[in-house]
């Protein structure tokens, strides 16, 4: 099945940093905005549909609960306002693009684009582009941050208010593209279902082309095609600072581009976010530069 080339895009942004343990990532849209990511996609070919900003309620003014996990509720109401804007956009025949915003959007994005092609009677790939795999749980996280737990929630483990209805994303299908850094309870969760993690000394040894192209086979085995989540923190962060979480050792800026060009020439992208932008780390906006060079080779932008 190839996907249909639509040369409309839904924008979505939304404004979060709750389900992170730093401020600032909530004004990584803005700082898209600010870097010309509209323009861009526009010179590419595309339609731009604006779907306005999602907002959460600020840290000050929004209740932490008593849970372990700060902002449980709210995080799960961005995640809910998230999946029905996305929803809107595919419901238009637009390629949904998300900016971010902390990884616990992705709980609301990728559910809405796993349920629009289940009601087709597909499933979809998800290639999660990260120095973190995102699988903890409540019981093995170490920090309580939700940002940490969108995969594992997506694949159907965490808590109950997160999870919901299976977003009917299938281990076989997903894998994690640059990992560098994964807690103990993540370690068990990857093992036992399966999910492919490409760590960074992976990458090192065989190159991110052929990890990528492998990514791409199982984001693609039986799916209608794949969801791309690019998180910044996954770029070396010499390259990238401006990010949530810094980890040293990250894909190199011909790699990152890499990655996202061959998403594109696969012909199967469905939908895409950049998330984990932060301003407030960043040098004259030169991460959120990046990462608008990103988005327009994940959408087609080539050299020749």
């Amino acid at each position: 099945m190839t996907v249909p080339e639509s040369r409309d895009i839904a924008l979505v942004s939304v404004s979060i940093d709750l389900g992170a343990g730093r401020r600032g990532v909530d004004m990584g849209p803005s700082a898209l905005r600010i870097a010309g990511i509209t323009g861009e996609i526009e010179a590419i070919g595309y339609r731009v549909s604006e779907l306005g900003t999602i907002t959460a309620g600020g840290i000050e003014t929004t209740d932490a609960g008593e849970s372990r996990l700060p902002f449980l509720a709210e995080v799960a109401s961005v995640a809910d306002r998230t999946c029905a804007a996305v929803a809107k956009g595919l419901g238009r025949g637009c390629m949904p693009l998300v900016l971010g915003g902390d990884h616990s959007l992705s709980i609301g994005s990728v559910r809405a684009v796993a349920a629009h092609y289940r009601e087709r009677g597909s499933r979809i790939g998800v290639i999660w582009v990260d120095a973190h795999a995102d699988m903890n749980r409540p019981h093995t996280t170490p920090s309580g941050n939700i940002h940490g737990m969108s995969l594992a929630v997506l694949l159907g483990h965490g808590d109950e208010r997160l999870v919901g209805e299976r977003a009917g994303v299938h281990p076989e299908n997903v894998s994690v593209l640059g990992a560098r850094q994964l807690d103990p309870g993540e370690r068990r969760l990857v093992s036992r279902l399966g999910v492919r993690v490409f760590t960074m000394s992976e990458i090192d040894e065989r190159g991110v082309a052929a990890c990528m192209d492998e990514a791409l086979e199982r984001a693609n085995a039986g799916t209608a095609g794949f969801h791309l989540s690019l998180d910044l923190d996954a770029l070396d962060p010499r390259l990238a600072p401006g990010v949530g979480t810094p980890i040293q050792g990250g894909l190199t800026y011909r790699e990152g581009h890499l990655v996202c060009e061959k998403a594109s020439r696969s012909g199967r992208l469905l939908s895409l976010e950049v998330v984990e932008l932060n301003p407030v780390l960043d040098d004259r906006n030169h991460t959120a530069d990046l990462a608008v060079g990103l988005v327009a080779s994940a959408l087609g932008k080539t050299i020749l």
